[in-house]
């Protein structure tokens, strides 16, 4: 139990899959303007990562590794991912509309978010067990939502801030990013 726990808070904190492996930067920097969108997506992620992981690897071990085609890893991974994210779109346009307008364009970009596919390919990489896999990807997803509320909360309060205009917009969304990623990288140490 504790080694499950270490692997989510290390996929969450130290490993922050946008602070720093990088990954997901375009629903990151383009649904991070306002918090209850933020936290739509964040929570979208959650859902696609879990459910991504888990069939990923059951697809893996069952069909992928038996038929020693295992080089169709990638390809495999993205159709997975595409199809769960048509289901979770369909899911927010049926259920919760207004998250659905909100998050507009980016909710495809779920699909291509190679945060999603990162996490399915490392965790047979790492060679985790199913409960390793899903531990990570539930950390993995926290982490996403974590980073992802936190800046689109200081994008929020720096709305009403005097800023510099060199520094309005992309520039201090980037720099805000970059301060976040710094700060996670304090917990290398904890964990």
């Amino acid at each position: 139990m504790a080694n499950l726990l270490l692997i989510a808070l290390g996929a969450a904190l130290v490993n922050n899959v946008v602070l720093s492996q990088f990954l997901g930067l375009c629903p990151f920097i383009g649904v991070s303007k306002k918090t209850n969108t933020a936290s739509g997506m964040g929570f979208a992620v959650i859902f696609v990562i879990l459910i991504a992981s888990g069939v990923t690897y059951g697809i893996y071990y069952a069909v992928l590794v038996p038929f020693n085609i295992t080089y169709l890893q990638t390809i495999v991974f993205i159709l997975v991912i595409a199809a769960l994210v048509q289901l979770v779109e369909m899911i927010l346009k049926k259920f919760v509309k207004p998250l659905y307008q909100a998050l507009g364009v980016y909710l495809p970009l779920i699909t291509t978010n190679c945060a999603v596919l990162g996490v399915a390919i490392s965790n047979i990489d790492n060679g985790y067990s199913f409960v390793q896999s899903m531990a990570c990807a539930l950390g993995t997803s926290i982490g996403f939502l974590v980073a992802i509320v936190i800046l689109a909360g200081i994008r929020e309060k720096s709305e009403n801030n005097n800023i510099p205009v060199a520094f309005r917009g992309t520039p201090m969304v980037l720099l805000a990013a970059g301060l976040m990623s710094i700060a996670f990288s304090a917990f290398n140490g904890v964990i």
